[in-house]
């Protein structure tokens, strides 16, 4: 007589939803996993002249969403020192 082994039962975990904050802050609920994303769709009155808007060559403008709890992209720059 064998031992019948308790049926296996996979959990799949919902990706977690993570604030994005733009340059302009602006803030995004989003499900994802990845350390930026590009927002697109410029659809503020203000995106046009915002500082924050990337132009690349050959592509649409863009903006970038960061994790709200990210550091400023320039934030490690503040302690750099020149030399003399």
């Amino acid at each position: 007589m064998s031992k019948r082994r308790p049926a296996q039962t996979t959990v799949i975990r919902a990706a977690p939803r993570q604030t994005y904050r733009a340059g302009c802050g602006r803030e995004w609920q989003v499900v994802s996993a990845e350390p930026d994303l590009a927002y697109t769709e410029q659809a503020f009155p203000e995106c046009p002249t915002c500082p924050h808007r990337v132009e690349p060559d050959g592509g649409p403008p863009f903006c970038t969403l960061r994790p709200s709890s990210a550091a400023h992209p320039f934030a490690g720059l503040a302690g750099l020192k020149l030399p003399d």
